[in-house]
């Protein structure tokens, strides 16, 4: 009986179809882009990465200083300029930081993290990057006309909106009805999500990547025959900020603007959360993290709403105002549990998890 009750304290709807949504939707997208290129660096090379965001910070604005400054190219050009961005932030961190072992790689990665979002709040760069206010509606300056409607999705494949009635009998439909602009965002991302994916893997198992693993074991020993150890790290940290990058632009995309306050050092925090969850140097475990982690963020924050409103948690206990903090405390409790019984993730190699990443 009181199973019962619990449950009907629950609108299973919001509570299963809510977090269903989170863990398709782009914020998602945007975590495993991260992840993906957090696991080329830590997982397949050994860098110990803890500035993810600062790849992000340069997709992003490099994306949108060159479109709000009407680069010849339109928003295509602009996504390029956001990846050479990325490269030449990649070199300014290696060039300096790849000799460098374990903790001090992963404190100089952090450092160029916070450099990067200090400096575009600065006053000085306001015309550039908009200082504190960041640039506002990047898909209109230059064009009345928003980057969904240029491309010409204005359908969702599981939702008639004139006709709702005649929408696909699927899992609470409804919550899955995303407008044009997000859906079109989550086709392409979820494209990149499968290609990045497959092209990490493949190069992992070519001879490059049979170099890098070989770096990440014993980099002493794969200088001892012969191979150029800096060389092949600065290539990794290129590729897996390339792809960083990707997850930069994207947010961007989805947010129509850009702002320093979106590449706090949590976010790379969060993209460590979702790589150590599905598991390093796997192939899906990055995107199956990222999923898990949107997914089980929002079953607890619904979980909990629905308590506090039902009154079956006292106010004097837990109100409204702290379900943002519960939901993180509960992610972190089920990480460390999941870091006692099975610290590979869930999709990873115990040997993987056991190496000495220096």
């Amino acid at each position: 009986m009181k199973y019962e009750l619990l449950l009907a304290a629950f609108d299973l709807k919001d509570l299963i179809g809510v977090p269903l949504r989170a863990s398709v939707s782009i914020p998602t997208i945007v975590f495993a882009l991260g992840a993906i290129g957090l696991n080329l660096h830590y997982g397949f090379t050994g860098l110990l990465n803890v500035g993810m965001v600062a790849f992000m910070a340069a997709g992003s604005y490099g994306m949108a200083i060159a479109f709000t400054q009407r680069v010849p190219g339109g928003i295509l050009v602009a996504m390029v300029c956001g990846l050479l961005f990325s490269v030449i932030i990649a070199l300014l961190i290696g060039i300096p930081a790849l000799r460098l072992r374990g903790d001090y790689l992963a404190i100089v990665t952090i450092a160029i993290g916070e450099v990067m979002r200090v400096s575009a709040r600065s006053q000085r760069l306001i015309n550039i990057t908009g200082g504190p206010f960041g640039l506002p509606s990047i898909e209109d300056r230059g064009n009345d006309v928003s980057l969904s409607d240029r491309i010409g999705i204005d359908w969702n494949p599981l939702y008639d909106t004139e006709n709702p009635t005649r929408s696909f009998d699927v899992l609470w439909t409804d919550i899955f009805n995303f407008d044009a602009k997000a859906l079109w965002l989550m086709i392409i991302g979820w494209a990149l999500v499968v290609l990045m994916t497959i092209l990490v893997w493949r190069l992992v198992n070519s001879p490059w990547g049979r170099v890098v693993k070989a770096i990440r074991e014993d980099e002493d020993a794969a200088r001892a025959l012969g191979k150029n150890v800096f060389s092949y790290k600065l290539q990794s940290l290129i590729i897996g900020g390339v792809i960083g990058a990707i997850a930069g632009i994207i947010r961007t995309l989805d947010n129509s603007f850009v702002q320093s306050e979106q590449f706090r050092p949590q976010t790379t925090f969060f993209i460590w959360t979702s790589l150590i969850l599905g598991g390093a140097a796997s192939k899906w475990g990055p995107v199956v993290g990222a999923a898990i982690f949107w997914f089980s963020l929002q079953f607890v924050e619904e979980a909990v709403r629905q308590l506090v409103e039902n009154d079956w948690i006292p106010d004097w206990l837990i109100d409204s105002n702290d379900i943002g903090r519960i939901r993180l405390i509960m992610m972190g409790v089920m990480l460390a549990a999941l870091m006692i019984w099975r610290p590979q993730g869930l999709l990873g190699k115990k040997e993987e998890a056991l190496l000495d990443v220096r």
